[in-house]
């Protein structure tokens, strides 16, 4: 039997990150590629006594729900966000599949097939992969240290029309970088102007290093969901665990019917068993402490890896300091390609993501992605030692 296969799947390219995890089965070996948390850090009997209360109501989280998902959950979400200048009400959020299906939803109810959408150099390669599926033509504006250029993103808009700016402005995958408040105002001034509207993918933006520092969203600069240019998506999966898949999005209610629609299309409501786990957590259980533990820890783990790549003393090896998130950006010296030193890396047991996989175009083969969350101690530091083994041999094989 020939199985014909659309073409929207068919041109799709493989996520490296599960290609690489495939890689890295076994005890020995040590994996700075996918983005994962610490495990050592979920708060499991927080989680399991959240479900005992669960099913100590009855049997009714076991039931089909609400597609736009449980009442309370959105409820609770919703003054968490106030907390952030946020101000939104239930009507004006959904509950997802994590903020991957948040993502797919909205590009889903807002974009033709040619239609283009703007991102920044580079971006999030799951993101691509959703944009890819939709047949959009991604077009890409230059970024540095403190975001997406906006002289660029301003000769793109004004060459391509795109629909939509998709961007991950705090503590970004795959960079880690954090766009300055000037930057923020400036993009969504240029956005407002051009009548685009604004994905703004905020996972990681809780997982702050230093608290003193202030990143309003691009959503609280906005100033409020109805008619607004900014939809706002986050998840539970960084400062929880990603196993329970809650996510969600907020904008203008017209937006978040829509997305309802479809994702009634797609897979009815997200699980309300796991939603109605989150929100018994959310009662019983200081969230906020624990994103303040696992954010000093996450520190001290980025702390440990840059050090370890300082003392290697590998001169041509360059990154900005993360402020947040969960990854470190390398630059690798001009010439070297990041996909062939992996080769050579999983052999000695470490792997991470080439950082070819985040661009959409004019790809900087020479970068690689660092997860510094999942290990710690010894395991970081084999790790990072493996991987500078690595370099030094690929680079004088070169």
């Amino acid at each position: 039997m020939e199985y014909r296969f659309s073409s929207s799947v068919s041109q799709l390219k493989s996520s490296a990150v599960r290609d690489i995890l495939k890689l890295t089965q076994g005890k020995d070996m040590i994996s700075f590629a996918g983005g994962l948390p610490a495990e050592e850090l979920f708060p499991v009997q927080a989680v399991r006594e959240a479900a005992d209360r669960v099913f100590e109501a009855g049997s009714g989280a076991l039931q089909y729900g609400l597609t736009e998902g449980y009442l309370p959950l959105r409820e609770q979400i919703c003054e968490r966000m106030a907390v952030k200048g946020m101000h939104v009400t239930p009507d004006e959020m959904i509950l997802t599949t994590g903020s991957q299906q948040a993502i797919d939803l909205l590009v889903q109810v807002l974009t033709e097939p040619g239609d283009a959408i703007l991102v920044e150099r580079p971006t999030y390669l799951a993101s691509l992969q959703v944009f890819a599926m939709r047949g959009l033509k991604v077009i890409a504006a230059e970024s540095d240290e403190f975001g997406i250029i906006p002289e660029s993103a301003e000769e793109l808009i004004r060459t391509h029309q795109p629909k939509l700016l998709y961007s991950v402005p705090t503590f970004g995958n795959p960079t880690g970088r954090v766009w300055s408040l000037e930057r923020r105002k400036q993009m969504l001034e240029l956005c407002e102007k051009n009548g685009m509207l604004i994905i703004e993918d905020d996972p990681y933006g809780d997982i702050q290093f230093n608290k003193d520092e202030q990143f309003p969203s691009l959503f609280s600069l906005g100033g409020k969901a109805e008619n607004g240019h900014v939809l706002y998506t986050s998840t539970f999966s960084k400062t929880v665990a990603p196993a329970l898949r809650t996510g969600w999005a907020i904008g203008d209610s017209r937006v978040i019917r829509m997305i309802a629609k479809a994702k009634q299309a797609a897979d009815l409501h997200s699980s309300t068993m796991d939603q109605q786990v989150l929100s018994q957590l959310l009662q019983k259980f200081d969230l906020d402490a624990h994103i303040a533990l696992i954010s000093k820890e996450y520190g001290e783990r980025m702390a440990e890896m840059e050090s370890l790549l300082k003392k290697a003393a590998l001169p041509e090896l360059s990154w900005i300091t993360p402020k947040g998130g969960m990854f470190l950006w390398v630059e690798l010296p001009d010439g070297l390609d990041a996909e062939a030193l992996l080769r050579c890396a999983v052999q000695k047991g470490v792997a991470f993501v080439p950082g070819s996989s985040f661009y959409a175009d004019n790809v900087k083969r020479n970068t690689m992605r660092l997860n510094y969350t999942h290990n710690k101690g010894a395991r970081t530091e084999h790790g990072v030692a493996r991987l500078v083994e690595a370099i030094g041999e690929f680079t004088v094989r070169s």
